[in-house]
């Protein structure tokens, strides 16, 4: 079922399953687990997701094995809450949006959902998963002012209000707004989703409703948590895994707390999906994610220590990879990026300096620094011609992308550029040809980076040739990620150079989030995106024309009821940017380097995205299995 069809009135949506009852299904034991457990028949629910890998071009796998990845940092051991992918509702490869946890949703209305868990589906320590774990969350974590002071996500609002929430059964329960909201499902989907749903079982005995005073008092020592509410929260630790002992619904769960440096990740014997020849997933035993310096990850990787790795690896690693192939017996698949563009320079348009701040806001100049850019050079020295030279917009395979969106300012033209900033009045120049703001400083811009990806750099080091050429002075200062948004939160940033737009392929039920200032972690309007976070209480409320027209088609598509509606908002929030400028995308469609080393399933061509995409999730990793 395509996702446009999911958001109107009366839609039915079960989980793709095989034909027939599972009950027919012969399962079968996963060899090597704890005897002690419970037969797969008890392990898994009575309505188990039923995988069709010959539907999808694979095989049916084996279980066993270990595979081996590489991280940059000890906290990206999160990344097997986002590689595993296991959700209430998910994406499939061709972006449909169908249930996975839950066995199916009613929506009627567009503000009426209705969610059925599966009977018999457990956590990961064998405790029932249902409508009490998603009751504990709604009730006693979101409405909790301790736990959330800021009050109901926004997910959670349709035209600024709550849901009324309703446990109809043990495996029901019904979410109902006054308005349509056509962001509750799509955001279940997620990267890094709101996780709607707790193991109460676990976390009621840190909760002050629930559990005994003199336990969490104790708990809390322990930790040095203030009171209760601070302790519950370093329990609840859905994304992060950090907390060894929180249950997971996950394929793969962290059963060693002994490192910093090595993770293992073992396979969850209460998983809920199935394939076709009664095998529980995941296949694969064990994950085991090391952390390595980020900048050697790509020779690692060339030396066959890793079965998996995209992270840590960028196009500009290809030509090595190759190299490695024969001798380590690897593959290097590329896949598609799914960003806007692959890097995009980022005025900051709430920087603190009054005369940047209205030369950063000026179209004419955002328009001229564009025109100064030659993408077909960096396209050709960079990339070797591969990508697309344009904005950082959608990208030709959404259904939403319009060829202007890509070109519009976007060609090479010096003189073009120098006329828009003769126009702005910036004639004056100073003996080096740089030209002059209102207040006599010469136009030197500093880009700032995360200093993370040596090509932001390379790439930097051309746009300041040709910048030359237009009167403006390029300094490129790497940086490290946290410095770099400490810096926007002060307002001290002027310009930086970041990814492209997340989801470079939406359908109009996608939201629009990252075309709005609804994000404080932007590092194009921190201080917009800061205020409407905090609904007013920090930040700066927007005073630029675009951005509140920005702002009011975003507020438009969050109560929007039909799939129509939200592509008119789509299309002209992409025409904005198109017509201002405010991103600086460069080029799109970098192929990502995929190394495969004795792992089967994994596709040769796939995307490679956060939101859509989660990396591997959405190629379904639980699927994979190991060469022997």
């Amino acid at each position: 079922m395509k996702l446009k069809r999911i958001l109107g009135g009366g839609v039915f949506l079960a989980a793709f399953a095989l034909a027939g009852p599972s009950s027919a299904l012969d399962l079968k034991e996963t060899p090597g687990l704890d005897t002690k457990l419970p037969p797969v028949s008890e392990r898994v629910p009575s309505e188990p997701l039923i995988v069709d890998l010959e539907a999808k071009g694979r095989t049916v796998g084996e279980h066993g094995g270990k595979l081996n990845t590489l991280i940059g940092r000890s906290k990206d051991v999160r990344l097997i809450n986002v590689w595993g992918y296991a959700r209430l509702m998910g994406y499939t490869e061709d972006l449909e949006l169908v249930p996975d946890l839950l066995e199916s949703v009613d929506v009627e209305e567009g503000r009426i959902f209705t969610l059925h868990t599966r009977e018999g589906h457990k956590w990961s320590d064998g405790h029932p998963f249902g409508a009490e774990d998603i009751r504990y969350y709604f009730e006693d974590v979101v409405s909790n002012l301790e736990l959330t002071p800021s009050g109901l996500p926004p997910f959670l609002l349709a035209d600024g209000k709550g849901p009324k929430f309703e446990v109809l059964d043990e495996t029901t329960v019904r979410f109902t707004w006054d308005a349509p909201n056509p962001l509750f499902l799509t955001e279940l989907a997620k990267a890094r989703p709101p996780f709607i749903y707790r193991p109460a079982h676990y976390l009621k005995q840190f909760h002050e409703k629930y559990g005994d005073p003199e336990t969490i008092a104790a708990e809390a020592e322990k930790v040095k948590a203030r009171s209760w509410a601070p302790l519950h929260n370093k329990k609840d630790d859905m994304y992060s895994a950090r907390n060894v002992d929180l249950p997971s619904l996950q394929p793969w769960i962290r059963r060693d707390d002994k490192s910093d440096l090595r993770f293992i990740l073992v396979r969850n014997p209460f998983y809920h999906r199935v394939d076709s020849a009664g095998q529980q997933l995941p296949y694969i035993d064990e994950i085991i994610m090391t952390v390595a310096d980020g900048k050697l990850i790509p020779a690692k990787t060339q030396a066959g220590e890793t079965n998996l790795q995209a992270r840590n690896l960028n196009f500009s690693d290809i030509t090595v990879l190759k190299k490695g192939e024969k001798l380590n017996d690897y593959i290097t698949a590329l896949w598609s990026n799914a960003k806007g563009s692959e890097m995009s320079i980022l005025p900051n348009l709430t920087v603190k300096d009054p005369v940047w701040r209205k030369l950063m806001r000026d179209t004419r100049f955002r328009h001229a620094l564009s025109l100064g850019i030659d993408r077909t050079l960096l396209n050709r020295v960079l990339f070797f011609g591969l990508g697309t030279p344009g904005n950082d917009t959608v990208l030709s395979r959404s259904p939403l992308h319009q060829p202007e969106f890509t070109t519009k300012w976007a060609e090479y033209d010096v003189d073009k550029a120098n006329a828009l900033l003769d126009e702005i009045g910036l004639t004056e120049r100073d003996d080096d040809g740089i030209r002059l703001m209102s207040d006599g400083r010469p136009l030197e811009i500093i880009v700032e980076t995360s200093g993370e990806d040596e090509t932001q750099l390379d790439a930097l080091e051309l746009i300041a040739e040709n910048w030359a050429e237009i009167g403006v002075k390029l300094f490129s200062k790497p940086s490290q990620r946290d410095n770099l948004r400490e810096r926007a939160i002060t307002g001290d940033l002027v310009m930086s150079v970041w990814w492209g737009m997340e989801n470079g392929i939406p359908t109009a039920d996608m939201s629009p989030n990252d075309l709005a200032p609804v994000q404080s972690e932007s590092l194009t309007w921190h201080a917009w995106g800061d205020h409407y976070e905090t609904k007013g209480t920090g930040g700066e409320p927007m005073d630029w024309a675009p951005a509140q027209r920005l702002m009011e088609l975003y507020q438009a598509w969050l109560v929007s009821e039909t799939t129509e509606e939200r592509e008119k908002i789509w299309q002209e929030m992409l025409q904005i940017h198109a017509d201002e400028t405010i991103r600086i995308g460069l080029v799109s469609g970098v192929r990502q380097p995929v190394v495969i080393k004795d792992v089967k399933n994994v596709p040769l061509e796939g995307i490679y995205g956060w939101d859509p995409g989660a990396h591997y999730g959405i190629h379904r990793m639980d699927e994979f299995y190991m060469d022997d």
